[in-house]
């Protein structure tokens, strides 16, 4: 029988245990049930909460949830959802660079801390821009296209329009390989061949084209790809 929350010993309510033992020795459950706030007539929230992260492999795939697939959970209406969606996105913040930062791109490991943990978790491939100053600060950034990475889906046109409008003077381009294996395929390397010519013809740097894997990444113009 589910132990509601009303009936639980003060030592096992989530909110007590963490004032008496700290955050870190919750368990997902009960830090989930502490956002979730309250259950209902028959269910705590740490129940909700279970119902919530029961079939995940890591509590990582928090970050993949839709507001869609939250409503549909017994137990979680428009409000909790929004505030579960609110918090996954801060702890993404907190672990990702800002934009409301200076950033500056000195090297592949630079891109990496910037979208690396951001981009690792994603289901499907996202292909982002960045796009960079004179001195090589980041400027903007812009997931352009999603899905398969192929020559007919990248439009050069709409990389280098982008370029144009915020004045950049050079771009980076990066995208995830949901399989975790950051090795290139033939079209990243024909992808990348074409953009490179296109900024040539512009004007606008192509510096490289990162793409990333789980917890790894390689860089195109290190691997002799970009000249």
């Amino acid at each position: 029988m589910t132990l509601l929350i009303k009936e639980m010993h003060d030592s096992d309510r989530p909110r007590e245990r963490l004032m008496n033992y700290g955050p870190d020795k919750l368990t997902n459950q009960e830090l989930l049930g502490i956002i979730i706030n309250t259950g209902n007539r028959e269910e705590s929230s740490i129940t909700v909460a279970n119902r919530i992260i029961k079939d995940m492999k890591t509590i990582r795939e928090l970050r993949g949830l839709t507001y869609q697939e939250l409503i549909s959970v017994k137990g979680i209406g428009e409000a909790k959802a929004i505030t579960i969606l609110a918090v996954i996105e801060l702890a993404i913040r907190m672990h990702t660079h800002s934009l409301e930062e200076d950033i500056f791109i000195k090297s592949p490991d630079d891109v990496s801390n910037l979208l690396m943990e951001k981009m690792r978790y994603y289901q499907q491939e996202h292909f982002v821009v960045l796009y960079l100053s004179t001195k090589n600060m980041v400027i903007h950034q812009e997931t352009m296209f999603k899905g398969s990475l192929n020559t007919s889906i990248v439009h050069p046109r709409e990389v280098y329009k982008e370029a144009v409008k915020r004045s950049a003077a050079a771009i980076i381009c990066v995208h995830n390989h949901p399989s975790g294996d950051p090795s290139p395929s033939r079209e990243d390397i024909e992808v990348t061949k074409r953009l490179h010519e296109c900024g040539e013809m512009i004007g606008v740097d192509f510096l490289d084209h990162i793409i990333i894997g789980s917890g790894k990444y390689i860089s195109l113009k290190e691997m002799n790809f970009i000249k």
